[in-house]
């Protein structure tokens, strides 16, 4: 793991120096070049075609208000291109992506810092959500754009099949798990029924993301903040092994397993059965509503919130920000982009229409969801924002830590001899490392 460490390390480096040069002289660019209009602002969202139509019908409306045009690109791979147009000298004007990320982006160069009061409308955005947008330096260096918490999405006719209720507590959801595993609640006849949903792959740090309720449910942190700007793992703590060691043994290994066959190398985008219809629980984020709605059917399953664990029954909360490239001359421009995505009417827009959303929770607090979209479930995901959530730590470059974290809790899963103590102390001691690169380790 240290061996991983130190290459990620090494490229980051080199990424950053590229950076050096790329940010400091980021001017013109891609305005003159191929014939683009120099007063339109180049906008980037990491989004499939579906929410990329969303995003297009924001955009025209922004357009028709301001007339500001906008060079919209959805990038699929974008931290990969987003890494060549900066070795380039050359960064889009406005980006839209995860809020997780806010640290890694700044840490190298390629965010503007800004104050909120610089965009119309800021106040509509509550502090704890603004705080979320806050660097090392103290700076603001994102705005609020989106935000979701995870819940758990539970097949309701297989719950009245088995004359059962959906979990409130771990156990409670350990005994639903199994019982949907064992009981045939399709009806066929067949073994070919799964628990829960788990994607527990280790790449892109998904073991870490889906994981993080479950921890944070049982009192475990995988780093602490100390206010003073400096932090300290904590991965190998007493509540983080117990938290472990209950998902190892009762989710994943033996015969207690009740998630679905390849859940440890199962990502988002292969983790498909729940709207295939043979697993019954999944804890995940509000985006895949609209796709169950038509995979599964709306009259098959609800949204409830996430069962306690042994320190309460908080969840991975995270969302999109909007970050400004470290390039100059459209201030103005981005700032009125930014004033019109936060305002009731652009919220209302990606929120609402044929395609994928691309606001799950709005930002501002004038707006209520569920009677937004006229759907009471979105109120449970509100609820969970609002009320029992935690984001991962944005003001570092989380993501090495996360990425380390997913492969030490994609091994432990995968191995059920595995000695859970023992590999949490390895974590612990490569995020000291990772902290420590980043002149953050307390």
């Amino acid at each position: 793991m240290g061996d991983r460490r130190r290459s990620r390390r090494l490229a980051a480096a080199l990424t950053v120096t590229a950076l050096a040069f790329g940010t400091a002289a980021c001017g013109s660019g891609s305005d003159s070049a191929g014939g683009k209009d120099p007063n339109a602002l180049e906008v980037w969202t990491r989004s499939n075609p579906d929410p990329a139509a969303t995003y297009e019908r924001v955009f025209a409306a922004f357009t028709k208000k301001t007339g500001i045009k906008i060079d919209y690109q959805p990038v699929i791979n974008f931290d990969q291109q987003l890494q060549s147009r900066a070795s380039t000298k050359d960064l889009p004007d406005v980006m839209i992506n995860d809020t997780a990320l806010m640290g890694s982006y700044q840490s190298q160069g390629l965010l503007k810092p800004l104050t909120p009061a610089s965009i119309a409308g800021s106040g509509q955005i509550t502090d704890k959500t603004w705080s979320s947008t806050v660097g090392i330096d103290g700076r603001h260096y994102g705005i609020p754009y989106s935000r979701q918490a995870q819940t758990l999405m539970i097949r309701t006719d297989w719950l009245r099949k088995l004359g059962l209720k959906a979990p409130t507590t771990w156990q409670q959801l350990l005994t639903v798990a199994k019982a949907f595993a064992t009981r045939d609640p399709d009806g066929d006849g067949k073994a070919d029924t799964y628990g829960m949903v788990v994607p527990g792959s280790a790449q892109n740090g998904y073991a870490a993301w889906w994981g993080a309720s479950f921890l944070w449910q049982g009192g475990a942190r995988i780093i602490e903040a100390d206010g003073k700007g400096t932090y300290t793992p904590t991965m190998d703590s007493t509540a983080a092994v117990n938290t472990v060691t209950w998902m190892k043994d009762n989710l994943f290994c033996g015969d207690n397993a009740v998630i679905q066959p390849g859940a440890v190398t199962a990502v988002t985008g292969t983790a498909t059965n729940f709207q295939d219809g043979n697993a019954g629980m999944y804890l995940t984020g509000p985006y895949n509503i609209a796709t169950f709605d038509t995979t599964l059917g709306k009259d098959k399953y609800e949204v409830v919130p996430a069962p306690a664990g042994p320190a309460g029954d908080d969840v991975l909360a995270d969302g999109e920000n909007i970050y400004f490239g470290a390039k100059t001359g459209k201030t103005k421009q981005e700032q009125a982009l930014a004033a019109f995505l936060i305002s009731p009417q652009g919220q209302r827009l990606a929120m609402t229409g044929k395609n994928q959303p691309v606001v799950r929770i709005p930002v501002n607090s004038t707006l209520d969801a569920a009677k937004v979209r006229d759907d009471p479930r979105w109120s449970v995901v509100q609820k969970a924002y609002e009320d029992a959530s935690q984001q991962f730590p944005n003001a570092p470059d989380f993501a090495p830590i996360k990425q380390d974290t997913a492969d030490s809790l994609n091994a432990i899963f995968t191995y059920c001899g595995s000695d859970v103590r023992s590999q949490l102390g390895e974590l612990n001691e490569t995020l000291a490392g990772d902290l420590k690169d980043q002149d953050l380790l307390k």
